[in-house]
Protein backbone atom coordinates (compact mmCIF):
# COMPACT_ATOMS: atom_id res chain seq x y z
CA UNK A 1 0.00 0.00 0.00
CA UNK A 2 1.37 3.46 -0.94
CA UNK A 3 0.46 7.01 0.04
CA UNK A 4 1.40 10.14 -1.88
CA UNK A 5 2.19 13.51 -0.37
CA UNK A 6 2.91 16.90 -1.89
CA UNK A 7 5.52 18.85 0.12
CA UNK A 8 6.11 22.57 -0.41
CA UNK A 9 9.38 24.04 0.91
CA UNK A 10 9.43 27.79 1.37
CA UNK A 11 12.60 29.93 1.70
CA UNK A 12 12.99 33.59 2.65
CA UNK A 13 15.99 35.88 2.33
CA UNK A 14 17.34 39.14 0.86
CA UNK A 15 18.12 39.99 -2.74
CA UNK A 16 20.54 42.73 -3.85
CA UNK A 17 20.64 44.73 -7.10
CA UNK A 18 22.81 42.13 -8.83
CA UNK A 19 20.28 39.36 -8.17
CA UNK A 20 22.38 37.68 -5.47
CA UNK A 21 20.80 36.48 -2.26
CA UNK A 22 22.14 37.04 1.21
CA UNK A 23 21.09 38.29 4.61
CA UNK A 24 22.15 41.94 4.25
CA UNK A 25 19.65 44.32 5.83
CA UNK A 26 19.52 46.76 2.86
CA UNK A 27 18.54 44.11 0.32
CA UNK A 28 15.08 43.39 -0.98
CA UNK A 29 13.19 40.45 0.45
CA UNK A 30 12.59 37.37 -1.65
CA UNK A 31 10.29 34.42 -1.10
CA UNK A 32 10.33 31.25 -3.10
CA UNK A 33 9.05 27.72 -2.83
CA UNK A 34 9.21 24.37 -4.63
CA UNK A 35 6.82 21.45 -4.66
CA UNK A 36 7.83 17.83 -4.19
CA UNK A 37 5.74 14.78 -4.92
CA UNK A 38 6.48 12.23 -2.17
CA UNK A 39 5.33 8.62 -2.38
CA UNK A 40 5.60 6.56 0.84
CA UNK A 41 5.41 2.80 0.48
CA UNK A 42 6.41 -0.28 2.45
CA UNK A 43 9.85 -0.27 0.78
CA UNK A 44 10.83 3.40 1.17
CA UNK A 45 10.34 6.91 -0.30
CA UNK A 46 9.99 8.30 -3.83
CA UNK A 47 10.75 11.99 -4.52
CA UNK A 48 9.91 14.07 -7.57
CA UNK A 49 10.60 17.80 -7.20
CA UNK A 50 11.51 18.88 -10.72
CA UNK A 51 14.37 20.88 -9.23
CA UNK A 52 17.65 20.52 -7.40
CA UNK A 53 16.36 21.00 -3.83
CA UNK A 54 14.61 17.97 -2.32
CA UNK A 55 13.26 17.28 1.17
CA UNK A 56 11.46 14.51 3.01
CA UNK A 57 9.66 15.08 6.34
CA UNK A 58 6.76 13.42 8.20
CA UNK A 59 3.50 15.25 7.75
CA UNK A 60 2.12 16.82 10.87
CA UNK A 61 5.17 15.97 13.00
CA UNK A 62 7.74 18.65 12.20
CA UNK A 63 8.07 21.68 14.51
CA UNK A 64 8.77 23.78 11.39
CA UNK A 65 5.38 23.05 9.82
CA UNK A 66 3.61 26.29 8.80
CA UNK A 67 0.42 24.97 7.23
CA UNK A 68 -1.20 21.74 6.14
CA UNK A 69 -4.24 21.02 3.98
CA UNK A 70 -5.90 18.05 2.29
CA UNK A 71 -6.07 17.47 -1.45
CA UNK A 72 -7.85 14.23 -2.34
CA UNK A 73 -5.70 11.33 -1.17
CA UNK A 74 -2.65 13.57 -0.77
CA UNK A 75 -1.57 16.11 1.82
CA UNK A 76 -0.06 19.46 0.93
CA UNK A 77 2.48 20.58 3.48
CA UNK A 78 4.42 23.79 3.57
CA UNK A 79 7.68 24.05 5.51
CA UNK A 80 9.65 27.10 6.38
CA UNK A 81 13.26 26.84 5.34
CA UNK A 82 15.78 26.01 8.06
CA UNK A 83 18.45 28.03 6.31
CA UNK A 84 19.14 31.74 6.94
CA UNK A 85 21.85 33.12 4.71
CA UNK A 86 24.17 35.84 6.00
CA UNK A 87 26.91 37.41 3.83
CA UNK A 88 27.04 34.26 1.75
CA UNK A 89 25.50 34.23 -1.71
CA UNK A 90 22.83 31.65 -2.35
CA UNK A 91 24.63 30.42 -5.45
CA UNK A 92 27.57 29.24 -3.27
CA UNK A 93 25.40 26.60 -1.57
CA UNK A 94 25.59 23.37 -3.52
CA UNK A 95 22.22 21.78 -4.16
CA UNK A 96 23.54 18.33 -3.17
CA UNK A 97 24.52 19.66 0.30
CA UNK A 98 21.07 21.06 0.88
CA UNK A 99 19.54 17.81 -0.33
CA UNK A 100 21.68 15.70 2.03
CA UNK A 101 20.98 17.86 5.11
CA UNK A 102 17.26 17.99 4.49
CA UNK A 103 16.96 14.27 3.79
CA UNK A 104 18.93 13.34 6.95
CA UNK A 105 17.04 15.75 9.20
CA UNK A 106 13.65 14.73 7.91
CA UNK A 107 14.31 11.02 8.21
CA UNK A 108 15.44 11.46 11.83
CA UNK A 109 12.28 13.43 12.60
CA UNK A 110 10.18 10.78 10.87
CA UNK A 111 11.89 8.01 12.87
CA UNK A 112 11.58 9.59 16.32
CA UNK A 113 8.19 11.28 16.09
CA UNK A 114 6.11 8.93 13.96
CA UNK A 115 3.67 6.77 15.97
CA UNK A 116 4.23 2.99 16.08
CA UNK A 117 2.33 0.91 13.56
CA UNK A 118 -0.55 -1.31 14.59
CA UNK A 119 1.63 -4.39 14.09
CA UNK A 120 4.34 -3.01 16.39
CA UNK A 121 1.74 -2.20 19.05
CA UNK A 122 0.37 -5.72 18.88
CA UNK A 123 3.87 -7.19 19.21
CA UNK A 124 4.57 -5.05 22.27
CA UNK A 125 1.31 -6.09 23.88
CA UNK A 126 1.90 -9.77 23.14
CA UNK A 127 5.47 -9.76 24.44
CA UNK A 128 5.48 -11.74 27.71
CA UNK A 129 6.61 -9.99 30.86
CA UNK A 130 9.19 -11.97 32.81
CA UNK A 131 8.04 -12.39 36.38
CA UNK A 132 10.61 -11.94 39.14
CA UNK A 133 12.03 -15.19 40.42
CA UNK A 134 10.45 -16.22 43.67
CA UNK A 135 12.38 -17.28 46.74
CA UNK A 136 10.91 -20.76 46.40
CA UNK A 137 12.23 -21.02 42.85
CA UNK A 138 15.79 -20.49 43.87
CA UNK A 139 17.80 -23.38 45.29
CA UNK A 140 18.59 -22.84 48.96
CA UNK A 141 22.16 -22.78 50.12
CA UNK A 142 23.12 -25.21 52.86
CA UNK A 143 26.31 -25.88 54.80
CA UNK A 144 27.80 -29.07 56.26
CA UNK A 145 30.68 -28.85 58.75
CA UNK A 146 32.46 -32.19 59.23
CA UNK A 147 34.64 -32.76 62.33
CA UNK A 148 37.17 -35.62 62.14
CA UNK A 149 38.32 -38.01 64.86
CA UNK A 150 41.49 -38.17 66.96
CA UNK A 151 44.74 -38.15 64.96
CA UNK A 152 42.94 -37.57 61.66
CA UNK A 153 42.72 -34.48 59.42
CA UNK A 154 40.07 -32.52 57.54
CA UNK A 155 41.38 -33.15 54.01
CA UNK A 156 41.50 -36.93 54.65
CA UNK A 157 37.72 -36.85 55.20
CA UNK A 158 36.78 -34.83 52.13
CA UNK A 159 35.87 -37.93 50.03
CA UNK A 160 32.82 -38.30 52.28
CA UNK A 161 30.99 -35.58 50.36
CA UNK A 162 31.13 -37.66 47.16
CA UNK A 163 28.45 -39.95 48.68
CA UNK A 164 25.95 -37.07 48.66
CA UNK A 165 24.58 -36.70 45.13
CA UNK A 166 20.95 -35.66 45.70
CA UNK A 167 19.81 -32.57 43.75
CA UNK A 168 18.76 -30.98 47.04
CA UNK A 169 22.40 -30.94 48.14
CA UNK A 170 23.98 -29.58 44.95
CA UNK A 171 24.08 -26.13 46.49
CA UNK A 172 25.66 -27.40 49.70
CA UNK A 173 29.00 -26.08 50.88
CA UNK A 174 31.21 -28.50 52.80
CA UNK A 175 33.94 -27.65 55.29
CA UNK A 176 36.51 -30.11 56.66
CA UNK A 177 38.64 -28.29 59.25
CA UNK A 178 41.63 -29.92 60.92
CA UNK A 179 42.11 -30.04 64.66
CA UNK A 180 45.18 -28.36 66.16
CA UNK A 181 48.06 -30.54 67.32
CA UNK A 182 47.94 -31.21 71.08
CA UNK A 183 49.40 -33.77 73.50
CA UNK A 184 46.91 -36.58 74.12
CA UNK A 185 46.87 -38.37 77.49
CA UNK A 186 45.52 -41.71 76.25
CA UNK A 187 48.48 -41.89 73.83
CA UNK A 188 51.07 -41.18 76.55
CA UNK A 189 51.23 -37.46 75.77
CA UNK A 190 52.03 -37.88 72.10
CA UNK A 191 51.28 -34.76 70.05
CA UNK A 192 48.70 -35.28 67.34
CA UNK A 193 45.64 -33.57 65.83
CA UNK A 194 43.14 -33.46 68.68
CA UNK A 195 40.16 -31.20 69.43
CA UNK A 196 40.55 -31.78 73.20
CA UNK A 197 42.24 -34.25 75.52
CA UNK A 198 41.11 -37.87 75.86
CA UNK A 199 42.19 -39.60 79.06
CA UNK A 200 41.53 -43.24 78.23
CA UNK A 201 40.77 -45.70 75.46
CA UNK A 202 38.30 -47.31 75.14
CA UNK A 203 35.95 -44.47 75.93
CA UNK A 204 33.04 -45.43 78.15
CA UNK A 205 30.06 -43.57 79.52
CA UNK A 206 31.98 -43.13 82.80
CA UNK A 207 35.33 -41.99 81.33
CA UNK A 208 36.75 -38.72 82.72
CA UNK A 209 36.05 -35.67 80.59
CA UNK A 210 38.18 -32.66 79.56
CA UNK A 211 35.35 -30.15 79.83
CA UNK A 212 37.60 -27.06 79.61
CA UNK A 213 39.26 -28.37 76.47
CA UNK A 214 35.84 -29.18 75.00
CA UNK A 215 34.58 -25.65 75.68
CA UNK A 216 37.64 -24.13 73.97
CA UNK A 217 37.06 -26.32 70.91
CA UNK A 218 33.37 -25.38 70.91
CA UNK A 219 34.27 -21.71 70.62
CA UNK A 220 36.30 -22.45 67.48
CA UNK A 221 33.39 -24.36 65.95
CA UNK A 222 30.98 -21.55 66.80
CA UNK A 223 33.28 -19.09 65.04
CA UNK A 224 33.02 -21.19 61.86
CA UNK A 225 29.22 -21.33 62.18
CA UNK A 226 28.98 -17.58 62.72
CA UNK A 227 31.10 -16.94 59.65
CA UNK A 228 28.80 -19.07 57.51
CA UNK A 229 25.69 -17.32 58.82
CA UNK A 230 27.30 -13.93 58.15
CA UNK A 231 27.85 -15.03 54.54
CA UNK A 232 24.10 -15.47 54.11
CA UNK A 233 23.30 -19.07 55.05
CA UNK A 234 20.19 -19.63 57.14
CA UNK A 235 21.11 -21.23 60.51
CA UNK A 236 18.46 -23.90 59.90
CA UNK A 237 20.36 -24.93 56.77
CA UNK A 238 23.59 -25.58 58.71
CA UNK A 239 24.46 -29.14 59.76
CA UNK A 240 27.30 -30.14 62.07
CA UNK A 241 28.55 -33.73 61.71
CA UNK A 242 31.43 -35.58 63.33
CA UNK A 243 33.01 -38.97 63.92
CA UNK A 244 34.40 -40.27 67.24
CA UNK A 245 36.10 -37.31 68.98
CA UNK A 246 34.58 -35.12 66.27
CA UNK A 247 31.17 -36.60 67.09
CA UNK A 248 31.55 -35.65 70.75
CA UNK A 249 32.54 -32.11 69.70
CA UNK A 250 29.55 -32.00 67.33
CA UNK A 251 27.17 -32.71 70.21
CA UNK A 252 28.76 -30.09 72.44
CA UNK A 253 28.81 -27.44 69.68
CA UNK A 254 25.16 -27.92 68.79
CA UNK A 255 23.94 -27.92 72.40
CA UNK A 256 25.81 -24.75 73.32
CA UNK A 257 25.07 -22.73 70.18
CA UNK A 258 22.49 -20.02 70.99
CA UNK A 259 20.40 -20.53 67.83
CA UNK A 260 18.50 -23.41 66.22
CA UNK A 261 20.57 -25.16 63.56
CA UNK A 262 19.56 -27.56 60.81
CA UNK A 263 20.86 -30.49 62.82
CA UNK A 264 23.75 -32.29 64.47
CA UNK A 265 24.86 -35.80 63.45
CA UNK A 266 26.99 -37.85 65.86
CA UNK A 267 28.83 -40.94 64.57
CA UNK A 268 30.44 -43.23 67.17
CA UNK A 269 30.64 -40.33 69.62
CA UNK A 270 29.93 -39.76 73.30
CA UNK A 271 28.73 -37.10 75.74
CA UNK A 272 31.90 -35.05 76.47
CA UNK A 273 30.73 -33.26 79.62
CA UNK A 274 28.71 -33.80 82.77
CA UNK A 275 25.03 -33.09 83.30
CA UNK A 276 25.86 -29.71 84.88
CA UNK A 277 26.19 -28.30 81.36
CA UNK A 278 22.46 -28.76 80.76
CA UNK A 279 21.68 -25.42 82.41
CA UNK A 280 23.65 -23.66 79.66
CA UNK A 281 21.56 -25.07 76.81
CA UNK A 282 19.31 -22.35 75.36
CA UNK A 283 15.67 -22.93 74.41
CA UNK A 284 16.58 -22.31 70.75
CA UNK A 285 19.38 -24.90 70.85
CA UNK A 286 16.97 -27.49 72.23
CA UNK A 287 15.04 -27.30 68.93
CA UNK A 288 18.02 -28.52 66.90
CA UNK A 289 17.46 -32.13 65.67
CA UNK A 290 20.05 -34.76 66.61
CA UNK A 291 20.94 -37.92 64.65
CA UNK A 292 23.08 -40.43 66.57
CA UNK A 293 24.61 -43.50 64.88
CA UNK A 294 26.79 -46.08 66.61
CA UNK A 295 28.20 -49.51 65.78
CA UNK A 296 27.43 -52.24 68.29
CA UNK A 297 30.83 -53.84 67.63
CA UNK A 298 32.77 -50.63 68.40
CA UNK A 299 35.76 -51.36 70.69
CA UNK A 300 37.24 -47.84 70.74
CA UNK A 301 34.19 -45.86 71.84
CA UNK A 302 32.03 -48.52 73.39
CA UNK A 303 28.43 -48.87 72.30
CA UNK A 304 27.40 -48.13 75.89
CA UNK A 305 29.00 -44.67 75.62
CA UNK A 306 26.83 -44.00 72.62
CA UNK A 307 23.71 -45.38 74.29
CA UNK A 308 24.16 -42.84 77.10
CA UNK A 309 23.46 -40.04 74.64
CA UNK A 310 19.66 -40.26 74.25
CA UNK A 311 18.94 -40.28 78.03
CA UNK A 312 21.23 -37.25 78.48
CA UNK A 313 19.41 -35.36 75.73
CA UNK A 314 16.03 -36.36 77.13
CA UNK A 315 17.11 -34.94 80.47
CA UNK A 316 17.96 -31.68 78.66
CA UNK A 317 14.50 -31.59 77.09
CA UNK A 318 15.64 -32.68 73.62
CA UNK A 319 14.80 -35.58 71.34
CA UNK A 320 17.27 -37.78 69.47
CA UNK A 321 17.04 -40.20 66.55
CA UNK A 322 19.32 -43.07 67.58
CA UNK A 323 20.43 -45.79 65.16
CA UNK A 324 22.44 -48.90 66.08
CA UNK A 325 24.40 -50.85 63.46
CA UNK A 326 25.19 -54.53 64.24
CA UNK A 327 28.68 -55.78 63.34
CA UNK A 328 29.91 -52.22 62.77
CA UNK A 329 33.13 -51.36 64.60
CA UNK A 330 34.75 -47.95 65.06
CA UNK A 331 34.14 -46.70 61.54
CA UNK A 332 31.50 -45.20 59.27
CA UNK A 333 29.54 -47.37 56.86
CA UNK A 334 27.98 -46.45 53.53
CA UNK A 335 24.59 -47.20 55.04
CA UNK A 336 25.18 -44.57 57.70
CA UNK A 337 26.09 -41.99 55.06
CA UNK A 338 22.97 -42.80 53.01
CA UNK A 339 20.89 -42.35 56.14
CA UNK A 340 22.63 -39.04 56.82
CA UNK A 341 21.85 -37.80 53.30
CA UNK A 342 18.15 -38.61 53.65
CA UNK A 343 18.07 -37.05 57.11
CA UNK A 344 19.63 -33.77 55.90
CA UNK A 345 17.25 -33.64 52.93
CA UNK A 346 14.22 -34.13 55.17
CA UNK A 347 15.26 -31.34 57.51
CA UNK A 348 16.08 -28.99 54.64
CA UNK A 349 12.55 -29.45 53.31
CA UNK A 350 10.91 -29.09 56.73
CA UNK A 351 12.80 -25.88 57.50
Amino acid sequence: MQEQYLIVIQSKGKKNAQGQYSGAADYDTFESSIEIELTVGSRGFCLDSGGSLNCVAPLGSSPFLSSQRSRGSSLVTKFRSLFFFSKVSLWLVKPITVFTVLITTSLLIFYFFSPPSQQQQQQQQQQPVKAPESMAGRRRRSFVLWLHGLGDSGPANEPIKTFFSSPELRNTTWAFPSAPSNPVSCNHGAVMPSWFDIYEIPVTAESPKDENGVLRAVQNVHTMIDKEIDSGTNPKDIFICGFSQGGALTLASVLLYPRTLGGGAVFSGWVPFNSSIIGRISPEAKKTPILWSHGIADRTVLFGAGQAGPPFLEQAGMSCEFKAYPDLGHSISNEELRTLESWIKSHLQSS
